[in-house]
């Protein structure tokens, strides 16, 4: 049996991006108060959402990395789809909010408070940009880490399209560049993270992960000398960084014995990623098992 390592924490970046998304926020609500800004105190209150994402990815890892006990058997992996499908929901209803206020000013143009928002929003580019870059690295192998790095990119976006729009409006005066430039950074947002929604939600309904072939699996165990059929063969993810699989394998005769296991796991390991392997051997082929059909789990 193989395993994969935990997930890695990058509790300092979580730590780096909590801290100035929580300054970024203070900043924003302080100066909309001072400045009378709806929109500032409005964004203020988006941003909180970054802080409450990255606070839930962070969590995750903390928890994946606890040992099992007799109740959590599989330890507390499954913690990480939880925050990566939250962040997800989180982004969704953020573009949601930002897509209703900009049919609400295309309908009634409102003024943009100039300088100010710009300078604010330009902030936010830094502050979120190098909280996105902080996770980075992270992004490709392990959804929970590409939550929290979409996230913060996304409002990067945002903050961009909020610079971009001040500076049209200030040149031509028309106030409803801004609710068409939130509406595209919205459906952008929307496309990008729809394949992070669509694989947490499919990794806590125990699909088979994405990148590894049930197929091509399930023909590798049937070709293994001795291997007559293949049953019951479920793969799942147990967190967003490792994959578990159990089936049983009909063979007709004798137990392989401990060796054969060893190197069909390591070799699930090396070819599939699959890191959790339990594999049961049935060597009377006359007696059928009951979990054999195709329809029974």
């Amino acid at each position: 049996m193989g395993h994969v390592h935990a997930p890695a924490s990058f509790g300092r970046a979580f730590l780096i991006g909590i801290i100035l998304n929580i300054g970024f926020v203070v900043a924003e609500v302080v100066f909309g108060l001072l400045g009378g800004s709806v929109a500032l105190l409005a964004d203020g209150a988006h941003n909180l959402t970054d802080v409450l994402g990255l606070g839930a990815a962070w969590l995750a890892t903390v928890l994946a990395r606890r040992p099992p006990t007799a109740r959590f058997t599989y330890g507390l992996g499954r913690s990480t789809i939880l925050a990566a499908l939250t962040n997800g929901v989180l982004l969704l209803l953020a573009t949601g909010a930002i897509l209703l206020e900009a049919v609400e000013r295309l309908v009634t143009p409102a003024p943009v408070a100039g300088v100010t928002v710009m300078i604010v929003a330009a902030v936010g580019i830094v502050i979120n940009g190098v909280t996105a870059w902080l996770f980075a690295s992270g992004s490709k192998g392990d959804i929970n880490i590409r939550g929290a790095f979409q996230h913060m990119l996304a409002d990067a976006l945002v903050s961009v399209g909020v610079v971009v729009a001040a500076l049209l409006i200030s040149v031509t005066g028309w106030n409803r560049i801004d609710p068409l430039v939130s509406i595209i950074i919205a459906i952008v947002i929307v496309a990008g993270t729809w394949s992070l929604l669509r694989q947490s939600l499919s990794m806590t309904m125990d699909a088979v992960p994405d990148g590894v072939d049930a197929a091509a699996v399930r023909g590798y165990l049937r070709s293994l000398p001795g291997v007559s059929e293949v049953h019951d063969l479920h793969i799942w993810s147990m967190s967003t960084t490792e994959t578990a699989l159990t089936g049983h394998l009909v063979m007709p005769g004798n137990h392989p014995g401990d060796v054969f296991l060893r190197e069909t796991c390591e070799h699930l390991h090396s070819r599939f990623r699959i890191g959790h392997s339990t594999l049961q051997i049935e060597i009377d082929g006359e007696v059928a098992c009951r979990l054999a059909p195709e329809d029974v789990i």
